[in-house]
């Protein structure tokens, strides 16, 4: 089993862990209409019972999500309005779809949450609102607190990106800086019914970071905004008029987040309908398909990323050197999201790094291939869903006069993999768990 069939099958296992988590299939398994009584998952809602109909969504899959949506209910659906990541639009009969900026919102992605916030404010007791979240959903929602502009959130995502917060962090200042995330769009559409269903992007499936918990209680407060502020040293560089906003909702002087109890949750249904275990469930059943000793590790693979890259090459060793955890040929198969901490000016993603970082460790091993991809395919602000490394990537990269060490060191992924071809390209595929870590041993 020579590297050139490791990869060729690493690319098939890929995309079998992202077919297993396209919109469509999983919006028609939890979503079935007959004789007007709307079944989602274990609820039945009597259509008759409602006046309109409306969808919402954010997320690179709200798109393709509302396009099944629309399969199912046709005619009944009112009208509705999406954000997506730019070139992740799609054609949709009753729904309006606005692309906009990710992972940085714009004004696009603003213009969009207000038109949403304004269709959710006119709704009432007897309209039904279908609301669709999928990875990207909190910066594809900016809708700035009172006092706030979008710049002022468009330079605290940059400045949390810049220093490798974690999305948990993120989004707890998002949250806290919006007048729709943290549970609030919730309050915006009561008293009509909300049913919201959700792609998750997010370890563990934590309902109240997905997208930034728009319908779901909030468990984080102001004074966890701050602490995360002197966590990354960023009180003096953060806009004067967030920092204002933290320090005055630590105080009570602003209005908190919605919590548990409130009454804005009192005619909502969260449910999730797809996820990171799905997609590495349905990768190893394809490697064993492939003749594959195949294992999950977790999905819940976070940190830095060159750290996690290290630990993934180090299973590569151990299974050459013992058969352990799996004996050869082997699929090691994880998922998550790691973070990048920012330290040069060049291009690329978690994933390109991932493998960047994996690529040095196995320099020189015997068959051994790594890939990492996102599977919404795209890696950070590349054309890029992530990389293949092999026991001899070092080798040719040297042949290039590529140093990878300086390429990593620049944060400059992207342009190490370009002139090897290593770059993994699948175009938009319309969904989004996170990413799939593929650690293959011939």
């Amino acid at each position: 089993m020579n590297i050139p069939r490791l990869r060729k099958d690493a690319e098939a296992i890929f995309l079998a862990g992202v077919k297993a988590v396209e919109p469509a299939p999983a919006i028609r398994k939890h979503l079935t209409l007959k004789d007007e009584r709307l079944a989602v998952n274990d609820r039945v809602y009597n259509l008759t019972d409602f006046e309109n109909i409306y969808v919402i969504g954010t997320g690179k899959a709200s798109a393709a999500m509302a396009q099944a949506v629309e399969q199912v209910l046709g005619q009944r659906l009112k009208g509705g309005v999406v954000n997506v990541k730019y070139g992740h639009a799609l054609p949709l009969q009753k729904i309006q779809v606005n692309e906009a900026g990710h992972p940085v919102p714009d004004e696009a992605g603003f213009r969009g949450a207000q038109q949403i916030a304004g269709l959710l404010k006119q709704t009432g007791e007897k309209d039904l609102v279908l609301f669709l979240i999928s990875g990207g959903g909190s910066a594809l929602l900016p809708y700035p607190a009172e006092g706030l502009t979008l710049e002022d959130k468009q330079q605290v995502t940059q400045r949390l990106l810049e220093v490798g917060a974690n999305i948990h962090e993120i989004n707890a200042l998002r949250k806290h800086l919006s007048q729709v995330k943290g549970g609030r769009l919730a309050g915006l559409a009561y008293p009509s019914t909300l049913i919201s269903l959700i792609l998750s992007d997010v370890i563990g499936d934590d309902l109240d970071t997905i997208a930034s918990g728009p319908t779901v209680p909030d468990h984080s407060t102001f004074a966890d905004c701050l602490r995360i502020v002197k966590k990354y040293d960023l009180r003096d560089k953060i806009p004067a008029a967030v920092a204002e906003i933290l320090e005055k909702g630590a105080r009570s002087e602003v209005e908190e987040t919605p919590k548990p109890g409130d009454s804005a949750f009192e005619r909502t249904q969260n449910l999730i309908i797809g996820s990171n275990i799905q997609a590495l469930r349905a990768a190893k059943i394809k490697a064993e398909e492939l003749g594959y000793n195949s294992l999950i590790l977790s999905t819940p693979i976070d940190g830095e990323t060159r750290e996690a890259a290290k630990d993934q090459a180090a299973i590569a060793r151990e299974i050459l050197e013992t058969g352990s955890p799996v004996p050869r040929p082997a699929c090691f198969i994880s998922g998550g999201e790691t973070t990048v901490t920012i330290r040069g000016r060049g291009l690329g993603g978690r994933n390109q790094e991932f493998v960047l970082a994996a690529a040095i460790e196995i320099d020189g091993l015997e068959d051994v291939v790594i890939l990492s991809g996102g599977t919404d395919g795209t890696d950070g602000p590349t054309d890029a869903a992530g990389a293949v490394a092999d026991s001899e990537t070092m080798s040719r990269s040297r042949e290039l006069g590529l140093d990878a060490e300086r390429f990593l060191r620049e944060n400059d992924s992207y342009h190490f993999f370009k002139p090897l071809g290593d770059l993994l390209i699948t175009g938009p595929t319309f969904t989004n768990v996170m990413d799939l870590h593929l650690v293959m041993v011939g």
